[in-house]
């Protein structure tokens, strides 16, 4: 049966399609969420405003009509005791959109004008003795439930001690209210699209387009990080957007040397590996011809053959050990007491200090002190420190004839840690290589450098349980302390031991 097959490239870029957020639009997106946000807002302040507004209104409205009224009441009372035609009560009602008027003076009342008789009065008010909350509730409620009700209204006349009552229906006054709450409406939303258009352009030029600039240079730097151009270039503001670009900026100026110093090193690696592999045979070659030669009768060659041997054996051991450095991690220590003195003998044969009295190997090692490690890790660690200081020492011995070039090696034991110290005399550790200084490609303290002998020292300490530190010193030079601590002994080990 035929099938379809996926190619890997087609497979990780529809991975990245279904896992990558697309830009959102305008109403999802942020543009249309400022938008929204600033019309609720200018309504919310709208609706604040129309609530006391409209009880004002209201006052105002009632106001004119007893004004009104106390008008007509102060030409009425002067023609006392006449009684007015009821043409003229007619008249004077109509002018003032009422059914009754009632002026109390002197503690009498006294009805000046009635067109009939009103029928049930639903409520009172009382203008002169009414509060800001009460103002508004009773708005509402002609605003809500009014039109068909009558109500009584009374306020003083002026200064004086009277009074006028006026008894009317409340359908013109709520007429007045639903206009004045329409206009009010309208008003709102007029103003609030206005505003919050205004809010919204600049707002969006101030936050939401340099943030989606800072989006879509995200998006073409996940795309395509190898490129130079997908770096976000920020700008000059001094607000949080700018800062916050300049830092994205950085990041993936950062991010992008990262990936390069990484596709450089598995190249490397690669070669490295290859060439490994072809090596490894050479130095089977090697030890087999070491071999044939150890066993002539020639006293040098004796002499010189047993270190030959030591020495190709152990660049067969990092032969192996490059090849399996693909597990990220050094193998697992192969740990025995160790003659710690005759190491750093070897160490000294390696470097071969003695054909160059520029420096001045001194060795403080106590004899018969004995180290719990793997031979050949521990020997790399004493002599990538060494060799460091040889270097250094070297070239300040070019630079400077009457310098004191010493190299001192020393190691002592502490219950079950044994301290060791690699001591010189050279110019010291760069500031750069202290920042740096375990950090393998960067950690250099010499021009051409690559800091990877530190990092292995590290790692291979680290392997053994132990601490590997640059210690500060009174005099010149540089100081590396080690400390390797033994390993637990069983109890039942102990117990074997101690009979």
């Amino acid at each position: 049966m035929w099938r379809s097959e996926r190619q890997p490239g087609e497979s990780q870029h529809n991975m990245k399609a279904e896992t990558a957020a697309a830009m959102p639009g305008f109403i999802a997106g942020l543009s249309g969420k400022i938008l929204a946000l600033t019309v609720g807002i200018i309504m919310v302040a709208e609706v604040v405003f129309f609530v006391p507004s409209l009880a004002s209104m209201r006052l105002r409205w009632l106001d004119d009509r007893l004004n009104t009224a106390a008008a007509a009441v102060t030409v009425i009372d002067g023609l006392q005791p006449l009684e007015l035609p009821q043409g003229l009560q007619d008249d004077t009602l109509m002018a003032t959109g009422t059914k009754a008027i009632v002026l109390r003076k002197d503690g009498t009342s006294q009805l000046l004008a009635m067109a009939d008789m009103p029928p049930e009065i639903s409520a009172t008010y009382d203008l002169a003795h009414v509060g800001p909350v009460q103002a508004v509730l009773d708005a509402f409620d002609t605003l809500l439930f009014g039109g068909n009700r009558t109500i009584r209204v009374l306020d003083q006349v002026g200064e004086s001690a009277a009074v006028i009552e006026l008894v009317m229906s409340d359908y013109e006054l709520r007429q007045a209210l639903l206009v004045y709450a329409r206009n009010i409406f309208l008003l709102s939303i007029l103003l609030s699209s206005v505003t919050a258009m205004l809010v919204f352009f600049r707002l969006n030029s101030l936050i939401v387009r340099p943030l989606r600039r800072q989006i879509a240079s995200m998006e073409t730097f996940s795309e395509r990080p190898e490129e130079a151009d997908s770096v976000f270039r920020p700008s000059d503001n001094e607000d949080e957007l700018g800062v916050a670009g300049r830092h994205l900026s950085f990041m993936q100026l950062e991010l992008q040397r990262t990936l390069r110093q990484q596709k450089r090193l598995a190249e490397l690696g690669l070669a490295v590996s290859k060439i490994n592999h072809d090596m490894r045979n050479i130095l089977a070659s090697a030890q087999l011809m070491s071999d044939r030669i150890a066993g002539t009768d020639d006293p040098v060659v004796k002499r010189i053959a047993p270190k030959l041997l030591r020495a190709i054996d152990r660049a067969a051991g990092y032969s192996r050990s490059v090849l399996s450095y693909g597990q990220v991690s050094e193998a697992e220590p192969n740990r025995e007491r160790i003659d710690f003195s005759a190491l750093v003998n070897d160490v000294r044969d390696y470097l071969d200090l003695s054909a160059d009295a520029q420096i001045e190997w001194i060795n403080l090692v106590p004899d018969g002190l004995e180290v719990d490690a793997d031979a050949d890790q521990i020997f790399r660690v004493v002599f990538n420190l060494c060799r460091n200081s040889a270097q250094a020492l070297e070239q300040q011995a070019r630079q400077r004839r009457d310098s004191l070039n010493c190299l001192t090696v020393s190691a002592v034991r502490h219950g079950s840690v044994v301290s060791i110290s690699v001591d010189d005399t050279g110019p010291g550790m760069p500031q750069k290589a202290r920042e740096n200084l375990f950090a393998a490609f960067r950690g250099s303290a010499r021009s051409g450098g690559t800091g990877l002998g530190l990092a292995i020292a590290r790692e291979l300490v680290l392997a053994h349980g132990g601490t590997i530190a640059l210690v500060e010193k009174a005099g010149q030079g540089t100081l590396f302390r080690i400390e390797i601590p033994d390993r637990p002994v069983s109890l039942e080990t102990y117990r074997n031991e101690s009979v």
